[in-house]
């Protein structure tokens, strides 16, 4: 059983006990969360796709720990013009738990 449901603004394909890094999200470790914007639901073939979200459908999940991804180096050049730029950019991530598919 899996289901399409949207976290934060992206769309993430969860199933029971997988763990996933999402954008920061609000609330404290081992937190409770239900996500109720499923999209699509599959129940061992049984497929339900919501216009534009599932009814009655909704995923529960655990905050297991915030942390900063990787660091992204963001570099800038023109050539023949003296003008570089180098920054650094690391991402505020929560991973979390898919606990149930209701």
């Amino acid at each position: 059983m899996y289901a399409i449901v949207e976290i934060a603004g992206q769309q993430f394909k969860v199933e029971k006990g997988r763990t996933l890094y999402t954008n920061r999200l609000e609330g404290d470790v081992n937190a409770a969360l239900v996500f109720d914007k499923v999209l699509l639901v599959d129940n061992d073939g049984t497929v339900s796709v919501g216009t534009p979200v599932v009814s009655g459908a909704s995923v529960k999940a655990t905050i297991l720990e915030h942390l900063k991804g990787e660091k992204v180096i963001v570099f800038k050049k023109k050539r023949r013009k003296g003008y570089v730029k180098k920054n650094g950019h690391r991402q505020y991530l929560t991973k979390i738990q898919i606990d149930e598919i209701a």
